[in-house]
């Protein structure tokens, strides 16, 4: 019988539309912590829950105190692809990778060559002042202090999705329609818990649907192929 790996490696190789579905499990063989394990954000002690100083309504009513913690925690910057990030972009320079799906906000798929990326949840690379609406780098809102200010006055606020914000329509609809199409849609490095997110894998049809994940998801029992193994590993080897 032919393992787990050798099997994905014959449909990456048979694949001609296959689309990549990650979560924070991606970068974390980069170095950037997720939110939800042992030593992830979830679990670190805070004046308030992170889920509450990540919401929009906190930033409304505390910028001050969202943008430290923000800069503190969910400013990746410095980081390098790891292999899982640099095989994609090779797979879409191949022409066999339709797009990649991220519910992470690094950009690191795009440093590591990739192009078609629906990044679910935005990106912390861009930044728009709310009152004018100029561009602001990622470096900007690092060296500023407190609330990052625009030369207008306005607040220069990350383009990321807040707790009790809507996912970007046009993204949504572009990472729904490349999965509708996937001849094999690989879901690698999420939980498969935060929605609509996670509930985007019920758009593809086919019959190679691969879950790689170190733990058990609740989507396990629907997939064709599953490997509790780190992403390096297995994609070191496809």
């Amino acid at each position: 019988m032919p393992s787990n790996i050798e099997t994905l490696r014959n449909w990456v190789n048979e694949s001609k539309k296959i689309v990549f579905f990650g979560g924070a499990g991606v970068s974390t063989e980069s170095g950037i912590p997720d939110f939800r394990s042992v030593d992830g954000l979830y679990s670190q002690k805070f004046e308030y829950p992170p889920e509450t100083i990540i919401s929009h309504s906190f930033y409304v009513k505390k910028p001050a105190y969202f943008f430290n913690f923000y800069r503190e925690k969910m400013l990746p910057l410095g980081f390098e692809p790891n292999i899982t990030h640099k095989r994609l972009a090779e797979l879409e320079q191949e022409g066999k990778l339709l797009a990649v799906v991220t519910q992470n906000i690094d950009g690191l798929h795009q440093k590591a060559g990739s192009r078609k990326v629906y990044e679910l949840h935005g990106s912390v690379l861009r930044n728009y002042c709310v009152k004018c609406g100029k561009f602001h780098s990622a470096e900007f809102i690092r060296d500023s202090r407190d609330v990052p200010l625009c030369e207008c006055g306005g607040i220069v606020k990350p383009d990321v999705v807040l707790y009790e914000e809507g996912l970007d329509e046009k993204t949504l609809m572009g990472a729904m329609n490349a999965i509708s199409k996937a001849d094999l849609l690989i879901v690698g490095g999420t939980s498969l818990t935060v929605y609509p997110a996670a509930g985007l894998i019920r758009y593809y049809t086919g019959n190679r649907l691969v879950l790689i994940n170190r733990d058990e998801t609740p989507y396990d029992g629907y997939a064709n192929l599953v490997l509790h193994e780190s992403l390096g590993k297995v994609f070191s080897q496809i």
